[in-house]
């Protein structure tokens, strides 16, 4: 999408800044985001990962009013100059989207016409080896979206290896969850792990390079799963759609944007969930009784990227979205187990 100017409440606008750097970041599916968010002017929409700014300033220029929040103090400080140009417009809050509705009632709003959600990793956040997200640049093995709290060092170096298994064969999808976390145990005796080559070099010697997938690097499900319990982001996003569903206004959309199966299939699970109408039985049974449904669903199959995202962007590869029109029904409590979050070893303020 090209650098415009809002037309809406707001005034003009000049929204062309990109908050630092010349080239302007292009979010993934970002037409998608916009055909099923729809935003209009003087609509409310909570941008709960704003990351490089991409999706709010998409609805800037739009006429909408945006809360953008990120639990990353770069994206804060990122955005200030996209701040500056929206007129008012823009709040920036800095927090975990799995407070969105704390946020938005703080700002003064009890209700909001949109959430979006773009979940995992940002690109900003993978390509600063300092901040120890990729396997592919050395740095120290951080992983912290926040910069605060146990780094993913802390969680190689001292969990017990059963937990490791638990953690990288459920996070990680890695099939070889034992093999990778009994090599960390015999490797941190020796000398604690520090960085991230140190840890990829471990996990491909464990497990080789696999020719039919050389493009697929072994360290990849490793690294996936110590992020995500470092950061607690499935926890994080079911408690995201919990409170989605508390502060839409009826007639509000939901639009999630997920990049690998585990985040797809709980929000998956959460929609099918909240937009069952009718319950399961059988020939036997009766039904069983089914709260009003909360979301309708605006697409029955995931979204996926058209084949030139997919190739003008690797991230977008993965992609897919889901987005519910939320009901006039009232919001009910989510057990986020029952959507597929794994209970975990707690460690320091982790898993659970």
């Amino acid at each position: 999408m090209s650098a415009g100017t809002s037309n809406g409440a707001g005034g003009d606008v000049n929204l062309s800044v990109d908050g630092g750097g010349s080239e302007r970041h292009v979010p993934v599916l970002l037409d998608s985001v916009l055909a099923y968010l729809a935003p209009k002017p003087d609509e409310v929409i909570i941008d709960g990962t704003f990351g490089a700014g991409g999706y709010s300033r998409a609805f800037l220029e739009r006429g909408a009013h945006v809360i953008g929040v990120d639990r990353d103090p770069d994206a804060i400080a990122g955005g200030q100059s996209l701040v500056e140009a929206s007129n008012g417009r823009l709040t920036l809050v800095p927090g975990q989207f799995a407070e969105l509705e704390a946020h938005a009632r703080t700002l003064g709003h009890d209700g909001v016409d949109g959430v979006v959600l773009d979940l995992g990793v940002s690109s900003m956040q993978l390509d600063q080896a300092e901040r120890g997200f990729s396997f592919m640049r050395d740095g120290p093995l951080d992983m912290r979206m926040e910069q605060a709290g146990p780094s993913a060092a802390d969680v190689v170096n001292e969990l017990p290896v059963r937990d490791l298994i638990r953690i990288i064969g459920l996070l990680g999808e890695e099939k070889r969850a034992p093999s990778v976390a009994h090599a960390i145990e015999r490797a941190r005796l020796e000398r604690p792990f520090t960085r991230t080559a140190e840890l990829s070099l471990l996990v491909e010697k464990v497990l080789g390079r696999n020719p039919k997938k050389a493009q697929i690097h072994p360290a990849t499900r490793t690294f996936q799963a110590l992020r995500i319990f470092v950061n607690g982001e499935l926890h994080q996003a079911a408690q995201a759609l919990q409170a989605a569903e508390n502060i839409l206004k009826p007639g509000g959309r939901l639009v999630i944007v997920s990049f690998h199966s585990l985040e797809d299939r709980l929000v998956k699970k959460f929609f099918a969930d909240r937009s069952k109408t009718r319950g399961g039985g059988s020939r036997h049974l009766p039904e069983e009784d089914v709260p009003p449904a909360t979301f309708e669903l605006l697409s029955r199959k995931a979204i996926d990227p058209t084949v030139e995202e997919a190739e003008g962007n690797p991230r977008a590869r993965s992609a897919k979205l889901r987005a519910g029109l939320r009901t006039d029904a009232p919001a009910r409590d989510l057990d986020i187990h029952s959507i597929g979050v794994p209970r975990l070893a707690a460690f320091h303020g982790l898993g659970g």
